[in-house]
């Protein structure tokens, strides 16, 4: 989809061409006397029109209207918010089979984080998954005009919604997809296709693996057919000399709980357990796009557990890279004996902050629902810059204690530790688990378990938290980018968070175009795919401790 941001008056929004005017309208609105204000006063008057968020009012357009079709949104306080809810409320429309071209324009003063959030939700509510369906119905939506007050003011803060919002499209399509057309060896396919000026990707097969001493890593896969693959991807906005961001996805492509089987119901769903994995996948699709001062690297140990022959029993005892040894005591416990070598194997770039992102347990869902991401941290200063960074995006997360006596359930008679601790706190228990391996590091551990799909009638990827990380990384980047050097309409600029971005200098001229693509290396002409809100987790087989 292509997004494209215009200064646009009420009265030059009547003169628009488009199949669909979506104006959104705050409390306290006092229209002008154009042809858009004279239905809106009609409608208000009339009591037709609530402006609560979520209300509308669906009509034909008038004959003084350019557009087919109008909708008047309410969006209550103007804020992001209720835009969020307000764009929701008229996603039925966006999906319309006739919908093409669409202007969405806001009746009151626009602020940075609303527009931002306008676009993200317009790409939320129009995203539809085809890659595995034989007749597939698209949406027809592929252009959207975003109509401001001045979109000098906002400019930065729509630049970063359409590369965020790349990213995030890129991390569902992935998610979405079928084990079988997502196996470890397709996603590493995947992170070479992000290679662009600036992104280099480099695979470890089996071999390689086994040389590092990933034993914890190949543990878990030696129960597959399909060869694990460790996916090294690095993005280089920085000086070289500059300490980068190290970012580990779980990439668990199916997850049968091995041994220790899961309950059949809903098992279909253990294709979204590398979730962490397409979020980084994700992340490096928007760094493509809006190129921040930064260097970032991602480490993505991907494979399958699976219960064949050769597979790990609980009881067994592994030796990760870092040299402890490990009692298997639930061979569902895996996410973590992945991400320990993982974890490892990110010292050697003496990383400014190193944080992985794991679907890795049931009890975070149990804690948090599906509203907040489990954050885990020693680090008070890197806590709270995630956390600020997810108030920015709306892709929420909540601190979550990490006391050293939550460890001792991981003692072992046989072991250096154990893989689990029992049922009572066991996304804490997981969380020390992980640090064991963390040697000084700045880390933090998100838990997205419960955020990362959603389940029942729209069953799908949720894309986070890709926005939380991508506001992580450009609040890192400090005040400068570099420039893209892929052929571009518009370039993409990086700010350090939307929130910001209304004191950044002025540098759009008053019509600008940005757009952003699901899948592959982007395309001259992008396309965002939405990401639409996660909800509660199903109960069957997340993750069991």
């Amino acid at each position: 989809m292509n997004f494209e941001l215009t200064t646009l008056s009420l009265s030059a929004a009547s003169t628009q061409k488009c199949d669909v005017l979506v104006v959104l309208v705050p409390e306290g609105i006092k229209p002008a006397k154009d042809a858009v204000s004279a239905i809106l006063t009609q409608a208000l008057k009339s009591g037709d029109l609530e402006l609560k968020a979520g209300k509308n009012l669906q009509m034909y357009a008038s004959p003084l209207i350019a557009a087919r079709r109008v909708v008047l949104a309410g969006c209550s306080d103007g804020s992001a918010r209720s835009v969020r809810l307000a764009v929701a409320g008229v996603a039925n429309v966006l999906k319309s089979p006739k919908i093409r071209k669409a202007v969405v324009v806001f009746a009151g003063k626009a602020t940075p984080e609303a527009v931002a959030t306008a676009v993200q939700c317009c790409a939320d509510v129009t995203y539809v998954y085809t890659t595995t369906k034989s007749k597939s119905e698209p949406i027809s939506l592929n252009r959207v005009v975003i109509g401001v007050d001045d979109s000098t003011k906002v400019k930065s803060a729509f630049d970063a919604a359409c590369g965020i919002a790349k990213g995030v499209a890129f991390a569902r399509e992935w998610a979405n997809r079928p084990a079988n057309h997502s196996t470890p060896t397709m996603l590493a396919q995947a992170a070479k296709g992000l290679v662009t000026p600036g992104i280099t990707c480099k695979v470890h097969g089996p071999a390689e693996v086994e040389k590092l001493g990933m034993g914890s890593f190949m543990a878990v896969a030696q129960g597959s057919a399909e060869p694990l693959r460790f996916i090294e991807l690095r993005y280089n906005g920085a000086a070289k000399t500059e300490a980068p961001v190290v970012l580990i996805g779980k990439g668990i492509t199916f997850d049968t709980g091995g041994i220790s089987l899961k309950p059949a119901a809903e098992m279909d769903e253990m294709k979204f357990d590398m979730g962490g994995a397409a979020s980084v996948l994700g992340v490096f699709a928007a760094l493509a796009e809006l190129r921040p001062a930064v260097n970032v690297v991602g480490l993505i140990p991907a494979c399958e557990n699976m219960p064949d022959g050769r597979a790990i029993k609980p009881g067994d005892v592994v030796t990760s890279m870092n040299g402890q040894t490990i009692e298997i005591l639930n061979t569902d416990a895996e996410g973590r004996l992945v991400l320990c070598d993982a974890i490892t194997y990110a010292a050697r770039f003496k990383p400014r902050a190193l944080v992985d992102i794991a679907t890795l347990t049931g009890a975070c869902v149990i804690a948090l629902g599906n509203q907040r991401t489990g954050l885990f941290s020693p680090d008070d200063a890197l806590a709270a810059q995630l956390q600020q960074a997810g108030d920015a995006a709306h892709d929420l997360c909540w601190r979550m204690p990490l006391d050293d006596e939550y460890g001792e359930g991981l003692r072992s008679n046989f072991a250096d530790v154990a893989n689990v601790a029992g049922r009572a706190g066991g996304a804490i228990t997981a969380a020390k688990f992980l640090q064991r391996f963390t040697s000084g590091m700045a880390w933090a551990h998100l838990d997205i378990a419960g955020t990362a799909w959603k389940s029942g009638a729209a069953k799908g990827a949720t894309g986070r938290p890709v926005g939380l990380l991508m506001h992580f990384l450009m609040n890192q980047s400090g005040v400068g980018t570099k420039p893209a050097k892929a052929t571009r309409k518009t370039t993409v600029k990086a700010v350090k968070t939307v929130v910001k971005a209304a004191a950044a200098p002025a540098t759009a001229t008053a019509t600008t175009s940005a757009s952003a693509s699901a899948t592959g290396v982007a395309p001259k002409v992008k396309t965002v795919k939405a990401v639409k809100p996660a909800r509660a987790a199903s109960t069957g087989t997340r993750k069991p401790v």
